[in-house]
């Protein structure tokens, strides 16, 4: 067997793997929910079709448009939540810890969160803005309030403080790692040019960390987008997502077609966000080159 056949054969091993499990649980799955999407619901199941009456009622019935846009807005708001919050502590550890054991042991302290339970973590906030938390267990002692109140707790600001804490470490990692790439020596320079720390930042630092922050936008928002466990746990009857809907619709109402629909649409909504991070990701290097 020549040369050339052998690594043919080689890449084709190490790559046959991966391939054929992204088609198996991947492409398929995605191709079976598409087919899905244009089937009719017929009592008290369905049946094969080919119609969009069931993307037409997404953008029809208010109550389907309504929960894609506040799921927008949650993931939005939780994504720029993050973001103010990671971005300083980033810039401080990238630029102001000068220990080696002291920024990676902080940093660490930052990602441990991830290897707890998504359940336990969802159950801590639950517990800290319930009606017997360290929240309300502090207003009633210093007599803000007479009683607990379930102010903090099943609203849209309780997901956003839940899923902030989260999905943050997604936004911290990113960013810390364009920080740490950045050259000392443009920020020395900039200083030898008389140019205060402010200006600086805002010319140098800022632009040539952006592919931290696009990456960590993208990541924090599309799992925000996708997620089911906060809304149930700490949402309420206001707090409902895309994805519990989806779920609704596969389970309780069996609604197979529309939850394809929805699904689709995710999809969608997702691979664009992705698409256009990237998109905006190369044209910053490129300006920045």
């Amino acid at each position: 067997m020549k040369l050339a056949q052998r690594k043919r054969l080689a890449i084709f091993g190490v790559l046959a793997p991966p391939l054929l499990w992204t088609l198996i649980f991947m492409i398929v799955p995605y191709a079976i929910m598409f087919t899905y999407s244009f089937w009719t619901k017929k009592f008290p199941t369905f049946e094969p079709d080919f119609q969009f009456g069931n993307y037409a009622l997404l953008f029809s019935d208010p109550q389907y448009y309504q929960v894609l846009l506040r799921t927008a807005k949650i993931a939005l708001t939780v994504s720029v939540s993050a973001l103010l919050l990671a971005y300083p502590l980033a810039y401080f550890l990238a630029s102001k810890v000068q220990s080696q054991r002291i920024r990676m042991a902080i940093y660490m302290a930052t990602v441990v969160p991830l290897w707890v339970s998504y359940l336990l973590r969802a159950y801590t906030w639950k517990t800290i803005l319930g009606s017997e938390g360290v929240i309300n267990s502090f207003l009633v002692w210093t007599g803000v309030f007479d009683e607990p109140t379930d102010l903090f707790l099943y609203n849209q600001f309780s997901m956003v403080v839940t899923l902030t804490y989260i999905f943050i470490p997604f936004m911290v990692m990113p960013i810390y790692t364009a920080l740490e790439k950045i050259p000392r020596t443009l920020i020395e320079a900039s200083k030898d040019l008389g140019v205060s720390r402010l200006p600086t930042f805002l010319m140098v630092t800022l632009p040539l960390s952006m592919p931290g922050i696009l990456a960590g936008f993208t990541f924090t928002f599309c799992l925000t987008f996708g997620d089911f466990v906060a809304p149930f746990l700490v949402g309420g009857p206001d707090g409902s997502m895309i994805a519990n809907t989806v779920q609704t619709q596969f389970g309780t109402a069996l609604n197979w077609p529309l939850g394809s629909a929805l699904s689709i649409v995710m999809l969608i909504i997702v691979l664009t966000i992705i698409s256009l991070s990237d998109r905006f990701e190369r044209a910053g290097r490129l300006d920045l080159a």
